[in-house]
């Protein structure tokens, strides 16, 4: 197991990282998540403190002035609490719907569009014994590298975010001392004023904690998704197909696509060769191409070939080097000649229909 982590040291491709995420394995960094969910409750208190605070001193006004032990009826508890039970979703259900969108959407932005399957399908390994030891073992053991890792940061967590918390009430320890012997409102307004620097200096630990957090869990998925030289050569073989086969596949391309050029040869004008080295066929039909086209080339080998089907269907042979190598290395099969070789072709043409009407 450690050979074959020393050994994954390319970085995952565009295929494996499809694959982890279709797992549900994907970057992820809790502490982030909680930190901004923290900051977005508090803002979110901070817009509707006011009115859930006036809401609850309506409630108290309204139950302490119209409060008549006479008119209380045990047997009807649900009618009694009825009101309350309005009141309290006023108060609690706004805050906490926009809180959970806002942790769907927080959520969403941190690891992206996913949808794994295989994390809410059944696993009946899952209920085994077996694998409730195993993870018994991993959460008990305290020499488990993960663990150790994870139970270092929540006891830097807590230090972090204590000392930050602590610093903004120490900063105004003297206002806190001189709160005996002032007005309710002058002290009220030193503590609220205490409590917010308090909750501002935890919450940008906690923003800080969070992002260092998401740099490391972002590292440890990088690693963890590295792949061996061998996995990098058998995806690129099942992704392209095996060398072999393609190349097996190319070469029966190439034969067919020769056969058909052979079989173009009979029906040309002339083939004009080196006269050894290249051979090239040539048509002249009006009704293809405004100007005569090459239906079969070749080199060596293929050339002898072209000069022996020709020979066996009485296509003319011309030798001139200089317009056979020219079509040769400018023209493609079944394309059309260049403007600058029309001269030269059509001398050639003219020629092999004369040596034909002389003949007849």
């Amino acid at each position: 197991m450690g050979n074959e982590a020393a050994e994954r040291t390319e970085e995952a491709t565009e295929r494996r990282r499809r694959k982890e995420r279709d797992r549900g394995n994907v970057s992820k960094s809790r502490d982030m998540d909680a930190a901004l969910v923290m900051v977005t409750g508090i803002g979110l208190l901070a817009i509707f403190g006011k009115k859930m605070f006036q809401t609850i001193l309506t409630m108290m006004r309204e139950t302490f002035s119209n409060l008549n032990p006479n008119s209380i009826d045990a047997t009807n508890i649900q009618g009694l609490l009825l009101p309350y039970f309005r009141y309290l979703a006023v108060i609690v259900l706004p805050f906490f719907v926009l809180l959970m969108i806002f942790a769907i959407i927080i959520i969403r932005m941190d690891v992206g569009p996913v949808f794994a399957l295989e994390k809410v399908k059944f696993n009946p390994e899952n209920l085994s014994p077996r694998k409730w030891i195993q993870n018994a073992k991993r959460l008990i053991n305290p020499f488990e590298p993960r663990s150790l890792v994870e139970l270092a940061k929540s006891i830097l967590k807590i230090v972090v975010v204590a000392a930050c918390g602590y610093s903004a009430v120490n900063a105004r320890r003297g206002d806190l001392m001189g709160l005996i012997g002032l007005e309710p409102s002058v002290a009220l307004h030193i503590i609220l004023t205490v409590l917010i620097n308090m909750i501002i200096n935890m919450c940008l630990a906690m923003l800080i904690l969070g992002y260092i957090d998401k740099k490391y869990q972002h590292y440890e998925y990088e690693k963890s998704i590295k792949m061996t030289k061998q996995e990098i050569k058998d995806e690129q073989k099942d992704t392209e197909g095996d060398p072999k086969v393609k190349a097996r596949i190319k070469s029966i391309q190439m034969q067919m696509a020769r056969q058909r050029m052979m079989s173009s040869v009979p029906g040309a004008d002339v083939v004009v060769t080196n006269p050894t080295h290249y051979a090239v066929a040539i048509k002249y039909d009006k009704t293809k191409a405004p100007a005569p086209m090459v239906v079969a080339k070749g080199v060596d080998y293929l050339a002898f070939e072209i000069k022996q089907m020709a020979k066996e269907h009485g296509v003319p042979i011309v030798e001139n080097r200089p317009v056979a190598r020219a079509l040769y290395n400018t023209v493609p099969v079944d394309g059309v000649i260049p403007s600058d070789l029309y001269v030269a072709v059509a001398e050639i043409l003219a020629y092999v229909y004369k040596q034909k009407n002389g003949e007849g």
